[in-house]
């Protein structure tokens, strides 16, 4: 072992080193958190901000920029009576848009309306918001004025804000405390989890306190990056970034405490143990780490800027809950005397828990039939995966990305019903003021679009607004926006793009599906990679690589499953697939390094077989441990009224348990114990001898007898 590796681990170990430790991260907490309260602030959540410049759309949005605010959020409140509306009705809604004009954040000279609809029974009046540089949080308190304005004396009138405007509030409201909630969710599954790993009264704060500092840490660093240095963070990323922090750094102090404890049965003096834990635990916790960082980093070469957000967001959080749990954490372990373990205190000289237990007669139980195990595991694996036929992951519409009916969607389906389904949220193009005529005459023959507007020259181009039949959020709206963007650009010297909202949302499906395709195979050749360089082999990194895709395969298959005929959710977001994968592959990638990484330690000692089964004996419980730390905690998103994260968190807290306690434990056990030294071919293990399996069979009697 490189005379570095265990000088840098003896610094948290020292017995006044482990002081400086703790002082410095004392001080990165009191910079951190007032930095880490602000992150909030630097949300964006505009869908146009997500995508790359080059898209059509963006450059529509740039251009409007020019002549009005950026900020600017256009809305419709809708009535409806039954019965029809009566002329009290009309009088009352041309009253509420004289003080919807009033409210501050209006924009002057943008409120329209009541404009009846043609069966009498509905009417809406349109609204633009100017929310400043907060987003859609900018949008709740105008939102909510405008509502208990249309709500008041309306004797039975009905009344809803949607439109953009309307979704962006209460997508506000549903996401509104996200950070406190998720933080408490996970804390207190964290605590339930370790006291029950632990079953101490104290050791548990330790990994706590540990993951708290880095999660006030990290979240400082992304709040600086995206105030001065352009990195896009919204509330998906910033939410599921306190979700990953916590549960990877409680995985990674899961790690240090069972070697640490494994340690203290060797060494008599605490300082010395957690320099061996270590030298010997550290090595493949940084790999995991890394793999985790490199996997996320991936996501830089997506297309979408709130996917290529997301990479660099996660891999801080992880790199800086991996560094706090390699050097705060065991700083505070050798703080505490061995009683801190206590009622299970470790004692020097005690037997080794390799060689008994659950997981040890787990591992014994599979070397008979160890080819039987591996092969039933993957056909059950892969009957999981037929639910795949099933997976929608074309987008989610306004109303199926919310879990419940509030106020936008239900005003969007009164539109729906009584004008035209894109009312209050315009197609919009523009092109050179010359062929203005030829642009509309080609803009209003388009199958899809129900009237235009006369053209408007701002900024030096001819502007023209289109309202869509279908809803703007559906797949009939997209059909349009191809349409229009066929027809317009066929104009001679028209130089037209096509822009607006239905767009936006169609330019970001567009490059989520690019996305897929690249970065899937990608992300899967540089685990490969990483694995190889580790392990120093090509057998095991292909087996591994190749359990990973099965288990995530069928994690998602049976997700598929449960938002179809279970939740009743109507689909899934577009990049739910990646970031499942990119989560489980790389989480997976984790927990194989632990498992793997122990068992090329013990092959080294005996041979490949025995290694196996020492090594899933010496990991089994603590990756089964953390399995559920990081399941329960990404759990908690579900916790959140979005569909997406409640998707993603039932589909990773899956994916994860299955990858825990099937995969890694019993497939990849099996194979290990099946292929035997070959396993770590070219290395020089793939020479060792292995006892035959029936020389294993041999021994599993004893060694059953003594776990």
């Amino acid at each position: 072992m490189s005379k570095v590796v265990r000088r840098l681990a003896e610094i948290p170990a020292g017995s006044w080193t482990k002081w400086i430790v703790v002082g410095f991260w004392l001080v990165v907490l009191v910079v951190a958190s007032p930095l880490a309260g602000k992150l909030m602030h630097a949300y964006k959540n505009n869908a146009s901000s997500w995508l790359p410049a080059s898209a059509e759309s963006v450059k529509v949005y740039n251009v409007q920029s020019r002549f009005q605010s950026p900020n600017t959020y256009s809305g419709v409140v809708v009535y409806y009576r039954a019965s029809g509306l009566t002329a009290a009705d009309r009088a009352k809604a041309a009253a509420d848009a004289r003080k919807f004009a009033a409210i501050p954040a209006v924009v002057s000279g943008t409120v329209a309306g009541p404009i009846p609809s043609s069966d009498g029974k509905a009417m809406q009046t349109l609204v633009s918001v100017n929310v400043g540089s907060n987003g859609w949080t900018g949008t709740v308190t105008p939102v909510a004025s405008m509502r208990a304005i249309a709500a008041a004396g309306a004797n039975g009138l009905a009344s809803h804000v949607t439109g953009y405007l309307g979704n962006a509030a209460d997508n506000a409201k549903a996401f509104k405390g996200i950070t406190s909630t998720l933080l408490y969710a996970a804390l207190a599954v964290v605590i339930v989890i370790l006291l029950i790993t632990y079953r101490s009264p104290v050791l548990w704060l330790l990994p706590v306190i540990s993951s708290l500092v880095a999660l006030a840490a990290a979240s400082a660093v992304v709040y600086l990056l995206a105030a001065h240095a352009g990195l896009t963070v919204n509330e998906e990323s910033g939410g599921i970034l306190y979700v990953l922090v916590f549960g990877a750094s409680t995985d990674y102090a899961l790690l240090i405490v069972a070697r640490y404890r494994e340690e203290l049965r060797r060494h008599d003096r605490r300082h010395a143990a957690m320099a061996e834990a270590l030298v010997r635990a550290g090595p493949a916790i940084i790999a995991s780490a890394s793999t985790v960082i490199i996997a996320l980093l991936m996501l830089s070469f997506a297309q979408l800027g709130s996917t290529k957000g997301m990479g660099p967001v996660l891999a801080i959080g992880i790199a800086v809950g991996v560094l706090a749990m390699l050097t705060l954490l065991p700083a505070l372990l050798v703080i505490f005397p061995r009683g801190v373990f206590w009622p299970y205190r470790p004692t020097y000289g005690s037997s080794e828990p390799t060689t008994r237990g659950f997981w040890a007669r787990v591992g014994w139980s599979i070397a008979p039939r160890a080819r039987l195990v591996w092969v039933t595991t993957a056909v059950i694996l892969g009957v999981l995966t037929l639910g795949l036929t099933g997976l929608k992951a074309s987008g989610l519409t306004n109303a199926q990305s919310f879990r419940g009916r509030p106020d936008s969607v239900v005003g969007e389906a009164v539109l729906a019903a009584h004008f035209p389904g894109g009312a209050g949220e315009p197609v919009v193009v523009m092109g050179s003021p010359a062929a203005a005529g030829l642009l509309r005459a080609a803009f209003a023959a388009t199958p899809g679009i129900a009237r235009v507007t006369p053209p408007v020259t701002r900024a030096g181009y001819a502007f023209l607004q289109g309202t869509l039949t279908s809803p703007p959020d559906s797949q009939a709206a997209y059909n349009t926006i191809d349409r229009v963007r066929a027809r317009v650009h066929a104009v001679p010297g028209g130089h037209a793009l096509v822009g607006g909202d239905t767009a936006v949302a169609l330019d970001v499906n567009r490059a989520s599906a690019h996305d897929n395709k690249l970065l899937l195979p990608l992300i899967l050749g540089v685990v490969f990679v990483i694995l190889a360089i580790l392990l120093r082999a090509l057998v095991a990194p292909l087996i591994l690589t190749a359990t990973v895709v099965l288990s995530f395969a069928a994690a998602l298959g049976v997700s598929a499953f449960f938002f179809d005929h279970v939740f009743g959710f109507g689909g899934a977001d577009t990049t739910f697939p990646l970031l499942l994968y990119v989560f489980l592959v790389a989480l997976g990638i984790d927990y194989n390094i632990f498992l793997m990484t122990r068992v090329r330690e013990e092959a080294h000692r005996r041979d490949a077989r025995h290694g196996a089964i020492v090594g899933l004996a010496a990991t089994g419980g603590v990756i089964t441990s953390a399995g559920f730390v990081l399941a329960g905690t990404f759990a908690v998103l579900a916790t959140i009224p979005s569909t997406f994260l409640t998707e993603l968190g039932f589909a990773v807290a899956f994916g994860i348990l299955l990858d825990t306690i099937v995969v890694r434990s019993v497939l990849v056990t099996a194979l290990n114990l099946d292929v035997g030294r070959w396993m770590w071919w070219p290395s020089k293990l793939a020479h060792t001898p292995d006892p035959a399996p029936e020389e294993l069979g041999h021994e599993r009697a004893a060694a059953l007898a003594r776990a």
